[in-house]
């Protein structure tokens, strides 16, 4: 066992008890300390040869400075004492500022966190959160376990944006998504029937995961109703450095919903991480600069891309296509496995692969993926010496699955109704269909008007039916994880095609990477959810019993 060479007295072991999970293991968790003082304690303990616990109380709890027991020295959570800790943390602020400006590096942003609950933002708003990629981690709330049809205060929960409720395409916006919404519940309940009635329940299975299978079915059908004004949660947690970088962006968005959520978003992380995203405040130095630099590039990219738009050749049919990728990448992510058991340099390694037969690289390849038994076991790093890039024009709802994806590049156009919509299967020559259509078409008809003169606002009432045009730019690792996780059988059904299809067009270019696909699951499923259903069921009654 590792020594422990602090020494503390019995009173010091007792304050430090309530901070450490361990006081004399060289292996220990912090605990019961705010964000701010934990980035500050570790960005110092770089620099520093005393142990963290013994910087703990020398520099913090026994510092005046930092006004240690004002922030932590209380457990109740009254509001008075609250209010006094954000007190105290402001106080503190120059303390904490001084040490983490006295680094000087960014990655000291990354040493605090924070859970950031953002609620009753539009969906449009929800991905432009989380294109913030690194850093940070995002849930958001499922349109496939909740119904959308709810009112409050008589109105269905979507955006209303305030140019538009300030222009004369007002009551045309409001009365389409509400359309749109009642079409959603208006179809909950002959769409149930008819899947009831397809796939009837066995008799050995639960009534619960029927339901709950049965409730995601007909709602992975209906949510391309669902406008991109809809209200959605989202939960995050990220590091400061995420959460500034965050904030910085949606300041500088045009669309005034990022704007308040970006302003929102500041005021709550000062009162727990205020020294990491000081740089996101409006008036920082760092934050005109950006702005500036962001509304110079967008108009200089608007002007060029305005010129040579008419002479690029659009892709305008539904589908995906692997548009680039790099014919030596076998013989690199060969050369790379190879590379950290020799002392051969990465050039050389990768020019000796090139001559190797196929049958050499296919055993360097095995090795890499012979004795992954599913799809939690990672491949090593050296896979990410291959990149493919994927061009997709798909509907908005399988963007906003696959788009969570953080270790992949993507970019994607406006929202628009240019290039068709979706209908599912279960919809299709059946007496919804009409309605379901008209619904969707009038969304189009109610688009066309308004993005006419606001392009960006006019994404609002774009319903996720629609398909949208993007790119995934992503490494091979990367890409065997997305593919395995979402062809699986608890996916929604076009989100597993898209999956599918991308291991599909890897696979014909390069066949020796079929080996890294092998958790893919190319079958279909009528009741996708059933088996997860049936497995939550079956873990409650074993937590039950026991």
């Amino acid at each position: 066992m590792v020594q422990n060479y602090e020494e503390f007295s019995e009173t010091q072991l007792k304050i430090l008890d309530r901070y450490v999970t361990n006081t004399d293991s060289n292996i220990f968790v912090l605990r019961n300390l705010p964000e701010v003082i934990k980035g500050a304690l570790f960005s110092r303990y770089s620099r520093s040869s005393l142990g963290l616990r013994s910087l703990l109380l020398k520099e913090f709890i026994l510092n005046e400075e930092t006004a240690f027991s004002a922030i932590v020295g209380h457990s109740s959570e009254d509001s008075h004492v609250v209010e006094d800790q954000l007190v105290a943390i402001q106080k503190a602020q120059n303390f904490f500022d001084r040490i983490l400006d006295g680094y000087g590096d960014d990655s000291i942003g990354e040493l605090g966190g924070a859970h950031l609950a953002v609620e009753n933002v539009s969906i449009i708003a929800a991905k432009v959160l989380e294109d913030c990629r690194i850093g940070g981690s995002p849930l958001e709330k499922s349109t496939r376990y909740i119904y959308f049809d709810q009112k409050i205060g008589g109105e269905y929960l979507f955006y209303r944006e305030p140019i538009l409720m300030t222009s004369a395409y007002r009551d045309i916006y409001i009365r389409t998504c509400n359309k749109l919404f009642e079409t959603y519940g208006a179809l909950i309940q002959p769409l149930t029937e008819i899947i009831e009635k397809k796939f009837p329940k066995d008799h050995d299975v639960s009534k619960v995961a029927y339901t709950a299978a049965l409730r995601a079915k007909v709602l992975d059908c209906l949510r391309g109703l669902l406008p991109a004004s809809t209200f959605t949660n989202l939960g995050f947690y990220g590091n400061g450095r995420f959460f500034e970088s965050m904030v910085q962006k949606l300041n500088c968005h045009n669309l005034a919903e990022m704007q308040e959520i970006g302003k929102k978003a500041y005021v709550e992380l000062t009162k727990v991480i205020p020294s990491f995203i000081r740089r996101a405040e409006q008036n920082h130095k760092h934050q005109k600069a950006y702005a500036r630099f962001m509304e110079l590039m967008q108009n200089d990219l608007n002007i060029l891309s305005q010129k040579h738009s008419t002479y690029i050749e659009k892709m305008e049919s539904p589908g995906l296509r692997l548009v680039s990728y790099e014919e030596d990448s076998p013989y690199k992510v060969a050369a790379a496995l190879l590379f950290a058991n020799t002392k051969a340099g990465l050039a050389e390694a990768q020019e000796y692969c090139k001559n190797l037969s196929q049958e050499e690289i296919n055993l360097i390849l095995d090795a890499a993926s012979n004795h992954r038994e599913n799809r939690r076991h990672k491949s090593p790093r050296a896979l990410e010496h291959a990149t493919f890039t994927f061009e997709i024009i798909a509907d908005f709802g399988i963007y906003r699955d696959l788009h969570r994806h953080r270790i992949l590049t993507q970019e994607r156009q406006l929202l628009c109704c240019d290039y068709g919509y979706y209908i599912p299967p279960e919809i299709k020559n059946t007496s919804m269909e009409e309605m379901y259509c008209s619904a969707i078409e009038e969304a189009k008809r109610t688009y066309d008007q308004i993005a006419m003169e606001l392009p960006e606002e006019a994404q609002y009432v774009v319903p996720m039916a629609y398909n949208i045009h993007w790119y995934f730019h992503v490494n091979l690792r990367a890409l065997q994880w997305l593919c395995e996780l979402r062809s699986s059988p608890a996916g929604h059904p076009a989100y597993r095609y898209v999956a599918q299809e991308m291991a599909k067009q890897v696979i014909k270019v390069f066949p020796e990477f079929e080996r890294f696909f092998k958790f893919v699951d190319y079958d279909g499923y009528e009741l996708g959810r059933l088996g997860q259903e049936i497995q939550i069921v079956e873990k409650k009654k074993l937590r039950e019993r026991v």
